[in-house]
Parts: structure tokens; C-alpha cells; sequence
């Protein structure tokens, strides 16, 4: 596996239990390092949230582009 993917999964689970506070969860989809875009899915609760676009922006996508030079975006997918 991807040392890159590594990290994502890493970073992600540590980020899990707020999601899981919330009655939500999200999981790692896939990367594609040709062009740097992180794919995540939103359940439980998540799903269709108000706040996901912000929690995906502002949390996650953040996150893993403080840690990670490779990861220029996170997009959620159904």
C-alpha cells in the first residue's frame, strides 16, 4: 500500500471519533495521486448534514493537506 494512503488513514482515524460523537462517521475512499484528490464518504448522520461541506473543507481537507504535501483536495462521494 501507498505510504501516502498510509498517512490519509492515519490522519482520518484519528479524526473519526468526532464524527462518531455525532452519531456520523466517514471512511477513507481513495487517493489518486496523479492529481492529489482525496474521495470520502460521509455515513451515518453525516450523510446529507448541513455542516458536511464545512466539516469536509474546513476539517478534513485541512487536515490532511497540513500533513500531507500531496493532497491538494478531498471530495465527498454517494
Amino acid at each position: 500500500m501507498d505510504n501516502t494512503v498510509v498517512k490519509i488513514q492515519e490522519l482520518m482515524a484519528d479524526m473519526r471519533p468526532a464524527f462518531l460523537r455525532d452519531r456520523g462517521d466517514i471512511e477513507f475512499v481513495s487517493f489518486d495521486e496523479k492529481t492529489g484528490v482525496v474521495e470520502v464518504r460521509f455515513k451515518g448522520m453525516c450523510r446529507g448534514c448541513g455542516f458536511a461541506e464545512l466539516t469536509l473543507k474546513m476539517g478534513v481537507e485541512a487536515t490532511l493537506k497540513e500533513h500531507l504535501s500531496e493532497v491538494q483536495e478531498v471530495i465527498a462521494v454517494p
